[in-house]
């Protein structure tokens, strides 16, 4: 990272955006882990591949937070500081809306998305399919795969190919996973 890289992302503010997600605490995940650490997880992802636009980090740390949190009140996020509508905006973007199939939530987003959302989803992905790790069902890990490499990877493909590589790893692990422990008897997994 270079010294005006840093400093951009020193005068980045993300406290209040993390307060806000602190509503994702408890919140268990179908792929393991809980719904707060993951927005950290899908931030730190981000700045990991070098992306360090404040509107695209804020996301990062509430991504779920209107799909997630029923009784969410979406005037705090927009009210939060000068970028909260940049914020609500890209959020809404990568939100899966009520009357959305997943292929169609995914396909609206490669489709028509903003380049900052499809990296949003990327990062997502990659923190989700690194929490499949933690999860015995290899009927979803499985599932939770074939998706990744229907939706997901076309995106990658779009927007960073460093990404791109982390997905094929991760989805060829993932596959190698459920080929070992799909044959074993319940009671050794």
């Amino acid at each position: 990272m270079t010294t005006e890289e840093m400093l951009r992302l020193k005068g980045t503010f993300l406290a209040p955006y993390m307060q806000l997600a602190t509503a994702l605490i408890g919140k268990v995940r179908d792929g393991g882990g809980n719904m707060f650490r993951h927005q950290l997880d899908t931030m730190a992802t981000l700045i990991d591949y070098g992306y360090i636009d404040s509107v695209l980090l804020k996301a990062s740390i509430v991504h779920d937070l209107i799909e997630d949190v029923p009784d969410f009140n979406h005037n705090l996020l927009l009210s939060i500081d000068f970028e909260g509508p940049q914020v609500y905006d890209l959020v809404m973007e990568v939100t899966r809306f009520p009357n959305e199939t997943k292929p169609e939530f995914l396909t609206r987003i490669r489709e028509s998305g903003s380049r900052q959302a499809k990296i949003l989803k990327v990062a997502d992905r990659i923190s989700n399919m690194i929490s499949l790790g933690f999860v015995i069902n290899c009927e979803f890990i499985s599932r939770y795969t074939e998706e990744t490499v229907k939706y997901i990877i076309p995106i990658a493909e779009e927007v960073d190919k460093a990404m791109l590589n982390e997905l094929h790893s991760l989805v060829e692990s993932r596959r190698k996973y459920v080929s070992i422990f799909s044959t074993q008897e319940p009671s050794v997994l």
